[in-house]
């Protein structure tokens, strides 16, 4: 109860400034509201090269400020768009309800409250371009929240006058997830995959990457990137044996760690594992951590769908399945979904890496379900909309 009162106020408060700032007539602008970073930074670098002429503004949050504040040169607005820093917040409002595009990343609250004017175009650009778990309408938590609750999350999915996919069946998702009718779809592939089309420039990445780790060129590398469990966002624990997997493969592979950004932990890397285990959860752009790896080690993150581009081989490590699906559910059965071998133990990672028995045609077929769309062309496509639209 007290929480509803809580995020009533807040929403109240923000419907108000909102409404105030609306007096103001709409202009050409460009507005993205940020959680993660490479779709948002490849439209907006793919507008610039088209020289078109149009104000953009990045309303982030503190983790995203430091990787968009260098577009402040080149004339755009970077705003912190978090309620402690009051004034800046007040200006992203204000350029929310006063900009013509509007990008969003995610789920927000704040779109419950507020009404967009005739004319304003809200496109949802999802921050995967494909999906194991259930969220949105889908979501199985939702059953536990209130009637309030239930009715503000379809007041948000009303706001996407838009929403960018990379294949038909992202598509479906959305429309279950959200509740977006089928004209709503911008069937335009992720702009965070058209790196993956672009060779030089991923040799590039990879020379930076080499550069900043150099111990990276000497082995193997095996990048594991698990996903965040709910109910132990501060305490996450590792169910890899780092000892074990070191006494294994420790000559001829280093390992990578890569949690979830919504993990606030950090994991113990003991000394004697130091030498094989790097943790790279500080690594911002996940997509350059994908090009140096030979064996990608997940659960329930989307990571495989980028990753199959590379048709590279996966294993998939969900301990707590039974128990996971019967919390947040997943839209299909685990194992008949994922491209690559299902293990339940550290055991079972190291034989399927030592025997690397993997079903190639079953990845490529995978990456052409999933990334129908996405031909590294996607940027361009969203901008080219953007122009008719602004």
């Amino acid at each position: 109860m007290a929480r509803e009162l809580a995020i009533s106020i807040y929403l109240l408060i923000f419907s108000l400034i909102f409404k105030l700032s609306s007096i103001v007539p709409i202009k050409r602008k460009i507005l993205f509201v940020v959680s993660f970073s490479e779709n948002n930074i490849n439209i907006y670098e793919e507008y610039q090269r088209q020289e078109n002429s149009c104000r953009a503004i990045f309303l982030t949050t503190k983790k995203m400020y430091p990787l968009f504040k260098k577009y402040k040169s080149a004339g755009c607005t970077v705003l912190l768009f978090e309620p402690s820093s009051p004034i800046q917040y007040i200006k992203g409002i204000f350029h929310l309800a006063t900009s013509k595009v509007i990008f969003v990343d995610n789920y927000y609250g704040f779109l419950s409250s507020i009404k967009f004017r005739e004319g304003v175009t809200c496109i949802q650009l999802w921050h995967a371009n494909g999906a194991i778990k259930k969220f949105g309408l889908m979501d199985p938590s939702i059953e536990n929240r209130s009637e309030k609750a239930k009715e503000r999350f379809i007041k948000v999915y009303n706001q996407f006058h838009k929403v960018v996919a990379g294949s038909d069946e992202m598509k479906t998702i959305f429309q279950n997830a959200f509740g977006v009718p089928e004209e709503n779809f911008m069937l335009t592939g992720i702009p965070r995959t058209d790196i993956f089309f672009k060779t030089k420039e991923i040799e590039g990445v990879k020379a930076k990457l080499f550069k900043k780790y150099p111990s990276f060129r000497q082995k193997k590398i095996i990048l594991y990137a698990p996903t965040f469990r709910d109910d132990n966002l501060d305490d996450y624990e590792i169910r890899i044996n780092f000892d074990l997997m070191k006494d294994k493969l420790g000559e001829e592979y280093l390992l990578l760690l890569k949690l979830h950004p919504a993990i606030k932990n950090k994991v113990a890397i003991t000394e004697n594992q130091a030498d094989f285990v790097v943790d790279v959860s500080g690594y911002s752009n996940t997509n350059d951590l994908l090009f140096i790896t030979d064996y990608l080690i997940t659960d329930y993150s989307s990571i495989p769908f980028e990753f199959s581009l590379l048709e590279k081989p996966m294993v998939f490590f969900p301990y707590d399945l039974s128990k996971y699906v019967k919390k947040r559910g997943t839209w299909g059965d685990y194992e008949e979904i994922m491209p690559g071998p299902v293990v339940y133990s550290t055991n079972d990672i190291i034989h399927a890496i030592k025997s690397n028995n993997f079903n190639y045609a079953e990845i490529r077929e995978f990456k052409e379900k999933w990334n129908k769309y996405s031909d590294g062309n996607a940027s361009k496509r969203i901008a080219d909309i953007i122009s008719t639209l602004i």
